[in-house]
């Protein structure tokens, strides 16, 4: 088995620990022991990064889309051939069970062969002229060099979403990656730069999260942003790229409303939903957090999902029977605490679990509140832990007004037999995704985005490779 990774930055086809000096500590989640120091990028790092970026795109965008494409696959190949590696260190980076690592480096995989395809199918269009001789057609063309930004929960599929979409399109990329989980998107660079991606085509970078947002994104050579991460930073960076008029696409926070109707299979559904709950111990913008439970159901449905959550394995990421890993660091641990006292001063009450596991590393009882007034923080505030909180309700259109009640607007989950049911839910709810009777988001091939505070634009499907296109419109005479 792999040992933890050498860290460094990734400028212009070289690994390289830049010159400034400064750095921090990589800490692994279930014990908080230092695994590595990882350097950060100061302004000279990034003016590299910045010059090869423009150079990368020069040369990037002239390759023709088959052999893009070539590449591309390649690379996702080298991802499924190292699998075993990679997810070893994001296990210990993150946290996250080993079964669930090898999930996502597979899932990169797969993204990066979509993407890889699709490039070789962004079509422009001929337009009927008003005149003879006169031929109008649109063409599309990559917007140019990226600045992306992707988060610590899926540190290796939230990276690969914008590279992979950003190579597909014919544009270079400067990734910033979390400092938290910095080793396996190292791991997942080495796939793109063995593939054969040319030097300065993709360029990573870690350091102040603020410093390289300021510093990048007002840069003339991005032409591009791209964020994954929380609302108030998101609001932050696209009002930065907003007043240098760069193209965004924001994928920000959630809380996800599940709408339970009466003529369920109770003990199906909470099953599923138990294992989507506890996914990477909640940490995750699209898990189900507020349940809304039809009366006839809704005292059957909590004890079965309670019972769930309370035998749901949790333990260090590397152990097979682990079922659920430790939060990605102490922060969230105190998050937890906060929102969930808070629920019960105001009235919640405490089903299972509500406490931390231990006093060695960040580890967290899967936790089921009931009677939570909608006055408390944990039904406004985006817990982003495994944290459920069930509430009760008659009829259709009052679920469907307090699910809608929220600023947010990512996914939304609806369990009902009633065909006529779930096309109501699913034209009423107001958010950018939707599934009904299965867990059906962030495949490849289908648009992933939200409405409202949880941002705009998408990554996946045919709309996350527009997202790094410019539509050209050419009329010619002669």
């Amino acid at each position: 088995m792999s040992t933890y990774e050498n860290l460094s930055l990734f400028i212009d086809g070289k690994m390289t620990s830049g010159d400034s000096g400064a750095s921090s500590d990589v800490l692994n989640p279930s014990t908080n022991a230092v695994l590595a120091k990882l350097p950060h990028a100061k302004k000279p790092e990034l003016d590299r990064a910045l010059a090869a970026a423009d150079k990368g795109f020069k040369v990037w965008k002239q390759v023709n889309v088959f052999e893009r494409a070539k590449v591309l696959r390649k690379a996702a190949d080298l991802m499924r051939a190292r699998v075993d590696d990679i997810a070893h260190v994001l296990t210990l980076e993150q946290g996250k069970p080993l079964m669930e690592s090898k999930v996502e480096i597979l899932a990169g995989a797969d993204i990066t062969d979509w993407f890889a395809d699709e490039g070789r199918r962004a079509y422009g269009r001929i337009i009927p002229a008003r005149a003879d001789g006169v031929r109008n057609m649109v063409i599309m063309e990559p917007v140019g060099p990226v600045a992306g930004f992707s988060p610590w929960n899926f540190p290796v599929t939230q990276a690969v979403r914008k590279i992979a979409a950003a190579l597909a399109a014919g544009c270079s990329i400067i990734v910033k990656c979390p400092e938290e989980t910095p080793g396996s998107p190292i791991g997942i660079i080495r796939c793109f730069h063995d593939a054969g991606v040319p030097d300065g085509v993709i360029n990573l970078v870690y350091g102040v999260p603020a410093e390289i947002s300021e510093y990048l994104i007002p840069s003339p050579i991005i032409r591009k942003v791209s964020f994954t991460g929380s609302v108030p930073v998101g609001k932050h960076l696209a009002s930065l790229a907003a007043q240098h008029m760069k193209r965004t696409t924001m994928e920000l926070g959630g809380h996800a409303p599940v709408l339970v109707f009466n003529d369920v299979d109770v003990e199906a559904v909470s099953k599923m939903m138990v294992a989507t709950k506890t996914r990477n111990a909640g940490q995750v913008c699209v898990s189900p957090t507020r349940f809304f439970l039809q009366d006839k159901i809704y005292d059957k449905f909590v004890a079965t999902f309670t019972d769930g959550m309370k035998s749901t394995k949790v333990g260090d990421g590397l152990d097979p029977a682990t079922r659920m890993g430790p939060l990605a660091n102490p922060r969230r641990i105190t998050a937890m605490q906060t929102l969930i006292q808070d629920a019960q001063e105001k009235g919640g009450k405490v089903q299972t679990g509500g406490k931390r596991i231990g006093n060695q590393g960040n580890y967290f009882e899967p936790t089921v509140l009931t009677d939570v007034p909608d006055s408390a923080r944990i039904m406004n505030e985006e817990p982003f832990g495994p944290v459920a909180i069930m509430c009760r309700f008659k009829e259709t259109d009052e679920a469907l007004e307090r699910a809608n009640k929220l600023p947010y607007g990512l996914a939304s989950y609806a369990f009902t037999k009633d065909g006529k049911t779930a096309t109501k839910v699913a034209d009423a709810l107001d958010s950018g995704m939707v599934t009904i009777n299965h867990f059906g988001l962030a495949l490849p091939e289908v648009p992933f985005g939200g409405t409202k505070d949880s941002g705009y634009g998408h990554e996946g499907g045919l709309e996350g490779l527009n997202a790094y296109m410019v539509a050209k419109f050419v009329s010619q005479m002669g």
